[in-house]
């Protein structure tokens, strides 16, 4: 019961559109533009910088806060279970994200929702995504590249930490766990997927590119 209370509530949160929210105060829909999404890249690319910045902050916040409800809320009573609910709410918040009810189902990709859940859930995950994620797309310039990346080695990483029993999870809840964090790299994957036909073609856009 404990983890469909957090997926619903975190779907419940992915709701909150950032991108598309931005782009209705200012009577324009960046789902129309673009790539056709309502998430950060596009975002950046449609409306520019500044609503790049905001559009990433928005829907990075609301997986952070609702990850770091879940842990009140669930830390104190159920402690040995709080971690992974906590991947059960930021999983709800992607799903949010990326599959809105009210706008047909079309969002966006929800890596920045996954970034959100990342910071909460562990530091070294989060600095080795972040290091990677700059320096690639510094050097590419293909955004699509890093937010892979950052879902791969959340994905590894998380495995290799509890492997090597330095996750704060045991047991059946630590292999439920890989299974979350699977699904959440298999899913960014697929919402990639134009990308990623793209990138083997070769004519993916870089960073600044308008097309």
């Amino acid at each position: 019961m404990e983890r469909i209370i957090c997926l619903a509530a975190g779907y419940a949160f992915g709701l909150v559109q950032t991108g598309y929210l931005y782009g209705k105060l200012i009577h324009k829909d960046i789902r129309q533009y673009g790539s056709g999404n309502s998430g950060t890249t596009n975002a950046l690319r449609v409306l520019g910088k500044k609503a790049g910045a905001i559009v990433f902050l928005g829907d990075f916040l609301k997986a952070v806060i609702l990850c770091l409800l879940v842990r009140y809320l669930y830390g104190r009573t159920m402690p040995e279970m709080a971690p992974l609910l906590m991947l059960y709410g930021g999983f709800g918040v992607v799903l949010g994200h990326n599959y809105p009810f009210y706008l047909k189902f079309k969002g966006g990709k929800g890596i920045a929702a996954t970034s959100g859940v990342i910071i909460t859930m562990d530091w070294r995950i989060t600095l080795v995504c972040l290091a990677v994620f700059i320096l690639v797309v510094a050097i590419t310039r293909i955004v699509s590249i890093g937010s892979l990346l950052v879902v791969t080695i959340f994905l590894g990483m998380w495995l290799g930490l509890g492997f090597s029993g330095l996750l704060s999870l045991s047991g059946d809840y630590l292999t439920e766990s890989y299974v979350v964090v699977s699904v959440f790299t298999a899913l960014a994957y697929w919402k990639h997927r134009a990308n990623i036909k793209r990138l083997l073609n070769g004519t993916e856009n870089k960073f600044g590119s308008k097309k």
